[in-house]
This record gives structure tokens, sequence and C-alpha cells, in this order.
């Protein structure tokens, strides 16, 4: 009896945990369709918060909240009030976080600086303005293998001179020093000669994938990433101090 007694209190908090992992999938699901419908937008998920019953909809990149009958929709970001924490855009960065090691960095420029202890990822228009900025910045920086992605999307506000100086960078013979003396010193690269620039399309792709809109973008080796020349936000991600 001393055994029954005791496995019964077990079945029934068991039971109980079910029910409701089983009622929080429910509603889950039933907020997913129900913004969908009223609001006629793809949810691609829906989970419940630890604050006040709220439940994080994620929208693409963006992240809404609401309730578990949809009757608001709270668009901005949540604070902890204990820790202070913005919990919005922690979420954000671990959603938009990727694995380093899968990145074909055979298809990046190498370039090692000191050690090249720190590993830092860049995708990169030739003609970005943004870039060059963030360029200065990085050539400051020690200690570190930068990896710079061609990436050209700007071409239709330039005729294609994006895919012109990728393609001409790509086919120098030492790519490194021809990105940094167009990005620091303005020094075009000359035409490319004979060479398979099809890394400059897989690169493309792989942006696509990673939902790359703007440059730069730069992911550090944790997998975080960091949009737009902030170059002080990518020291810190990567552990370097400015020199």
């Amino acid at each position: 009896m001393q055994d029954c007694r005791k496995v019964k209190p077990l079945l029934i908090a068991l039971m109980a945990t079910l029910l409701v992992g089983c009622q929080a999938g429910a509603n889950e699901a039933s907020v997913k369709q129900t913004v969908q419908t009223r609001f006629g937008v793809k949810v691609d998920e829906v989970s419940r918060t630890p604050y006040a019953g709220l439940y994080e909809v994620r929208l693409g990149d963006e992240i809404v909240y609401t309730d578990e009958r949809v009757t608001y929709l709270l668009v901005g970001s949540l604070v902890d009030g204990k820790t202070r924490e913005n919990v919005t855009e922690a979420r954000k960065e671990k959603l938009s976080s990727i694995k380093f090691s899968e990145l074909p960095l055979g298809a990046a420029i190498k370039t090692v600086r000191g050690n090249g202890k720190a590993q830092l990822a860049v995708f990169a228009d030739p003609n970005c303005t943004f870039c060059r900025r963030f360029e200065r910045d990085l050539a400051t920086m020690t200690d570190v293998t930068i990896y710079t992605f061609l990436y050209p999307i700007l071409d239709a506000g330039n005729k294609g001179d994006s895919t012109r100086k990728s393609r001409a960078i790509w086919c120098a013979k030492d790519r490194s020093k021809a990105w940094f003396d167009l990005m620091l010193r303005d020094i075009a690269p000359p035409p490319a000669g004979n060479c398979d620039t099809a890394v400059l399309q897989r690169n493309l792709e792989l942006g696509q994938k990673l939902g790359i809109n703007g440059t730069p973008t730069s992911f550090v080796a944790s997998g975080q990433r960091v949009v737009g020349a902030r170059s002080a936000e990518v020291r810190k991600a990567v552990g370097l101090a400015r020199n």
C-alpha cells in the first residue's frame, strides 16, 4: 500500500504535466491560426512566454506579442523588469545566429592579422559606402582572421558595377590586397581576367538563404550576426579592443 500511495500521486502529476503540455501546444496553434486569418500574414512560429500570458509571434525577422485570444498585438520591445534585459532583441539575436563552421570559407577572401585567433566573416559589396567605413575600422583590428564574402547586391543602382568589381577582385593575384586597395585607398582593380567567378552567384544564394538584405553584415565565431557598420559591437563580440 505504501508503494501504491507513492505511485498514485506520481501518476496524477504526470498526467497533469501532459495535459498542460497539450493545452499549451493547442493554444499556440490556435494563436498562430487566428493571427494568420485575422491579419492575413504568414506566421513562422508562436511560443508562449513567461510574461503574463503573452505569446511571442514570429513573422519572418519581426517579433510581436499577443494574448491567447489575439485581442491585441503588441509591437515593440519586451523588457524584463527584473533583469532589464531587452528580451525581444535577445530573441532576435538568437534567431538570426548561424553555425559559423558551416560557412563555405573557401568562397571568401581570407585576411589574417597578427595571430589570427579571432574569426570574423563579412558580407560586403564593393560599392557599399558603409562597407568602406566599416573596413577602415576593421583595419585597426589585430589578431583576427577576416573572411570577406563578395556580395554584389547593389548592381541595380550602378549598372552592374558591383559585379564587375567583385569579379576583378576575385580574379586578382592578391585578392586581399585588391579588396583593401579599393575599399581603403579607392584604387580600382584591373579588369577581370579569365578566372572562374561562379563563386559570386553562390555567395548571393548563400546570402539570400541566410536572410542578408544589406551590407555590411558580419558573423563572429559564436554565430552572432551584426548588421551594419557597427564596428564597436563587432569588436565586443569577438573580444578585441581598439588599438
